[in-house]
């Protein structure tokens, strides 16, 4: 029985033991029965920046999570045309799960610094509870945001974890320049990018 479904959404471009532990430590601290792996398709805050073929992106999150009983994936933005806005894609997992488990939206804090530039942001927190893991050095405007979305502070829980420097843009870099990526990202994942000859990797 799900009664608490985490979402982490993302590119996963390529995923990381960045998003890897955030979602361990949600799961962790607000005792999540699941942790949903939720890649867009197309992200609409990227309109224009080349990704990977879904198909990679996907793989590689297939390799990351293997052997983890409480992490899958959803394919809801994967299996329709974009923009993947995080609003349509929970109204799809609430249909599909029904309307029993609690939605726990996984995100970063600068994430929701930004909340008021997504789409239907009043929507998106009635849709679901806000996990949002702490970063360093990212300033919040809590009761402007409150002001503006009436309710926001209510739905938020904080996630703690250890401070990780890993971004998928960094990684990219890496490939192309011949720098290793050996510990910021699982092994298999690493084999993976060197096989397909992703990110210029050679």
């Amino acid at each position: 029985m799900i009664r608490r479904l985490g979402i982490l959404g993302g590119t996963f471009d390529p995923v990381h033991h960045g998003h890897l532990v955030a979602a361990e430590e949600a799961r962790h601290q607000l005792e999540l029965d699941r942790v949903l792996f939720l890649p867009a398709r197309v992200p609409p805050h990227k309109p224009n920046l080349p990704i990977l073929p879904v198909q990679h992106r996907l793989r590689m999150l297939e390799l990351a999570i293997a052997g983890k009983p409480f992490f899958s994936i959803s394919h809801v933005d994967v299996d329709r045309p974009g923009p993947c806005y995080t609003v349509d894609a929970l109204r799809l997992l609430r249909a599909e799960w029904g309307p029993d488990p609690a939605l726990f939206f996984v995100e970063g804090a600068d994430s929701l610094a930004n909340i008021l530039t997504w789409y239907q942001p009043q929507r998106l927190i009635e849709l679901c509870e806000l996990a949002v893991v702490e970063y360093r050095g990212i300033r919040m405007r809590l009761p402007y945001l409150e002001k503006q979305l009436p309710g926001l502070t209510a739905r938020i829980h904080w996630v703690q974890m250890p401070f990780l420097d890993i971004s998928s843009t960094d990684l990219r870099q890496r490939v192309r320049e011949g720098r290793p990526i050996s510990y910021l990202v699982p092994a298999a994942v690493e084999v993976y990018i060197q096989e397909q000859q992703l990110y210029g990797a050679v």
